[in-house]
């Protein structure tokens, strides 16, 4: 029955869709802000620590807060977009099925990625100095040692990175629960939304189970 219920094999895609553009962000926009913090001058320990406030926050309270600034009538962030006639007044931007999976993707990218920013930044600190020296001696400019020494020896902290977001991004559920409830239609619906409808909602646990 699985196999040839067309819902799951959407849901897959969302789910694998949300995972590779959310992961893609959280992996580039932590590598760039913990490069930024990877200093000793002052201050700099005073924002590494807020970068973790975010983390802190629970899931669903955070899709609150995004469900609300999406808002097409009053939302901030809607209004902003709407304000560079980027979008059409009164746009719902979680109401429309092409962008709907943005609009959650944000809020789990604004959350998760001071995460990726730990781990790339505790991988940066470790670092040894000599490479980078003997790079610099040589005359390499800094986006050359990034390519040649920082990627090459940050390969591993990457790997692990990618690993444990990856296993949660294919778990994606409060977000799509509190902000589109899998809509509009099954527009944002992934796998373990699915799952949970299926248990939860439809009252069928044989299948919910065999689908989780």
């Amino acid at each position: 029955k699985a196999f040839s219920d067309e819902r799951i094999w959407n849901a897959l895609a969302n789910t694998l869709i949300y995972t590779g553009i959310a992961l893609f962000f959280q992996l580039v926009l932590g590598m760039l802000i913990a490069l930024l913090l990877d200093s000793d001058r002052k201050g700099y320990g005073f924002m590494r620590a807020v970068m973790t406030l975010p983390l802190v926050i629970p899931p669903a309270v955070t899709a609150m807060m995004f469900l609300m600034m999406l808002n097409g009538s009053f939302g901030v962030i809607a209004q902003g977009i709407i304000w560079t006639g980027l979008l059409p007044d009164n746009f719902s931007i979680l109401g429309n099925a092409s962008t709907a999976m943005a609009g959650v993707l944000l809020a789990e990218i604004w959350q998760c990625t001071p995460f990726m920013v730990l781990i790339m930044l505790a991988g940066l600190r470790s670092l040894p100095k000599e490479p980078f020296e003997a790079a610099a001696i040589d005359g390499a400019t800094p986006v050359r040692a990034f390519f040649k020494l920082t990627l090459p020896m940050m390969s591993k902290v990457i790997a692990i990175a990618v690993l444990i977001r990856g296993i949660d991004l294919l778990r994606a559920f409060d977000y799509v629960k509190v902000m589109t409830d899998s809509g509009p239609g099954t527009a944002t619906e992934t796998l373990a939304m699915y799952i949970h409808k299926t248990t939860i909602d439809y009252l069928d646990v044989g299948y919910g189970s065999t689908l989780a």
